[in-house]
């Protein structure tokens, strides 16, 4: 009864940190290993405090931030156990969520692409090989963005990787692009505001069924009848499912979460068939690096402004405008209820000190 007892607490707790290793590459990072964020802030301690660091220190420094942000377990109970009693744990969840959502994009870009602008022939579900710039809607997506697809040279350039056409990671594609079209004179314009990246993040981290409804602000509406339909499983033997964000307590779309999609919907578009860091002349460990940077690391107060405001139209599209926790405590004590409950309570102070 004691061994089957201790085997029982066992599978818990693996089940429990391969669950919480599902965010790891989702909102963390998708190729630093949790050992490099940790080594990375054990070596801040050890220099002074004005030393100088260099962008890809400071971009793991941020990864250990956000780690123990996410897995607000980690740094308590990761310097009680060993590294190895929970890091491979971690580790199956991270991979395991990371092949879990590139088989659902698999299916689902090629759903959008196919409605979008329905290439001949279509985007096969199953079959990668159908993908890439040989399809003319994949390759349309994948275009560099201060190249024209719809130039015959240009296609012809690409699919035949001639110098000046080589795609790398040096440039943003279409995809992520309102209407898929860049302003060459603003290449900041419209960029993460591409309709089929908004469609796969919100398959990801809320629902494939939230994806369909993308114009306008989110309401938050998968959101709220998830909860609902929770609460009524309390009083019945039923369980629902949480979403992704449910269940790492996601409340604002973020910078190193966007970065995520945007590797994925760049594989789901390409001919690739097994994951990996290098597709061709494309590294997506840069990539990812490119566009985690442009969050955190814009160049000045006004970049940063920019950064904000996007940051913002994101999560009102994925999580709708409820912003109650956003207000400060000012703001809530000039509403009309906390203002009247002031003045009652003013009153009654008055009178009491009337003579």
């Amino acid at each position: 009864m004691y061994l089957g007892q201790l085997c029982s607490l066992f599978i818990r707790q693996t089940n429990y940190y391969v669950a919480q290793g599902r965010a790891v590459r989702r909102v963390i990072s998708l190729f630093d290993n949790i050992e490099d964020l940790v080594a990375e802030n054990d070596r801040r301690y050890e220099v002074d405090e004005d030393a100088d660091h260099t962008l890809d220190q400071d971009r793991l420094q941020v990864g250990y931030i956000t780690l123990t942000n996410t897995l607000r377990w980690f740094h308590k109970k990761g310097s009680q156990m060993e590294y190895d009693d929970y890091a491979q744990m971690l580790k199956m969840g991270a991979d395991g969520a990371r092949g879990d959502d590139t088989s659902k994009l698999k299916a689902l870009v090629s759903e959008w692409v196919n409605r979008e602008f329905k290439p001949d022939p279509p985007v096969d579900p199953d079959d990668k090989h159908t993908r890439g710039f040989i399809n003319d809607g994949c390759g349309r997506l994948l275009c560099p963005a201060e190249l024209n697809w719809n130039d015959p040279a240009v296609r012809t350039g690409i699919r035949d990787r001639s110098d000046g056409y080589v795609v790398t990671d040096l440039s943003f594609p279409a995809f992520l692009y309102e209407k898929y079209a860049s302003n060459p004179d603003d290449l900041e314009d419209g960029l993460f505001k591409g309709k089929i990246l908004l469609q796969s993040y919100k398959a990801v981290f809320t629902s494939p069924s939230s994806a369909k409804a993308i114009e306008g602000d989110g309401d938050g509406a998968d959101i709220i009848e998830n909860n609902r339909r929770a609460r009524k499983a309390c009083f019945g033997a039923g369980k629902v499912k949480k979403h992704v964000a449910q269940i790492i307590k996601m409340e604002k779309v973020t910078p190193r979460s966007i970065a995520y999609i945007v590797c994925q919907v760049r594989f789901a578009l390409s001919s690739i068939n097994s994951w990996r860091s290098v597709d061709g002349d494309f590294d997506y460990i840069q990539f990812w690096r490119t566009v985690v940077d442009f969050f955190e690391k814009p160049p000045g107060r006004e970049a940063r402004r920019r950064v904000d405001k996007l940051l913002e139209w994101w999560t009102r599209k994925v999580f709708g405008r409820n912003r109650r926790d956003d207000l400060s405590n000012a703001a809530k004590a000039n509403m009309s209820v906390n203002a009247l409950a002031r003045q009652r309570a003013q009153r009654d102070d008055a009178l009491f000190d009337s003579p």
